[in-house]
């Protein structure tokens, strides 16, 4: 069903996707830069969460090409469930960042260390004009694919985190409040771990071919045995080949 058309616009999604990936892997080393400089912790994990919004872009973005190759003898369901093993491996990797966060926003807290105010300010506010940036550019896309659309929520939680680093910041510029950038720390790692493990249910159950969650096998049974003709129905199985396809 693919025409020219269609070709195109996912060739533009693509190049979007691409700027992202550009756009977040320089911010990262910005802010790690600025994180070791100033001495925040809260800057560093902020860059942490970009970096993973990088990879989960790019993810997104080799997982698209993948899932457009046509079934073949090998794969004959096609290999649209490529974005499904993406998304797995990114949120995956987001939960363990979310953990080694919290270690460190701990570890931070028995041994304090004296912080920039000012770079962490400056660097955080230059982080969310990317971060909004980059939400802009993934919006469109998001509502097509569940995929990307995790990839936009992280970075909109992003711009949250950079607003919660510059107050952050500012503290420690006014009143010298260091155990806030601990704070802050934990308060986006609370936030990585709960779009993880909340994203992560519905990668697994597409791969472990679960029956969709709007979907009630027992009402497609009964539904099948009221049909003229039909005298029983056995082993009845409804799964998710992706986000976009159900086979029954």
């Amino acid at each position: 069903m693919g025409t020219g058309h269609d070709h195109g616009q996912g060739e533009m999604s693509d190049g979007r996707l691409f700027w992202a990936v550009v756009i977040n892997i320089l911010l990262t080393v910005a802010q790690v830069i600025g994180g070791i400089v100033s001495g925040s912790l809260s800057l560093i994990a902020d860059a942490l969460h970009n970096f993973s919004d990088a990879g989960s872009l790019l993810l997104a973005l080799v997982a698209r090409r993948i899932s457009r190759r046509p079934a073949d003898e090998d794969k004959t369901f096609g290999y649209n469930r490529a974005e499904i093993i993406g998304a797995l491996i990114n949120l995956t990797t987001l939960v363990l960042i979310g953990l080694y966060l919290i270690y460190e926003a701990v570890m931070r807290y028995f041994e304090p260390q004296e912080i920039s105010g000012w770079i962490v300010v400056i660097v955080a506010g230059i982080a969310l004009v990317i971060d909004i940036a980059t939400a802009i550019l993934t919006y469109t896309l998001s509502k097509r694919s569940i995929n990307v659309k995790a990839a936009f929520l992280h970075n909109v939680s992003d711009a949250l985190a950079s607003v919660g680093v510059i107050i952050a910041g500012t503290l420690i510029i006014l009143y010298d409040l260091y155990i806030v950038d601990s704070l802050v720390t934990l308060i986006i790692a609370g936030y990585v771990l709960y779009q993880g493990f909340s994203s992560l249910p519905r990668a697994i159950n597409i791969l472990m071919q679960a029956v969709p969650p709007d979907i009630d096998r027992s009402e497609v049974i009964a539904s099948m045995r009221q049909v003229r003709g039909v005298r029983g129905v056995h082993h009845v199985h409804v799964w998710e080949i992706d986000e976009h396809r159900r086979s029954l």
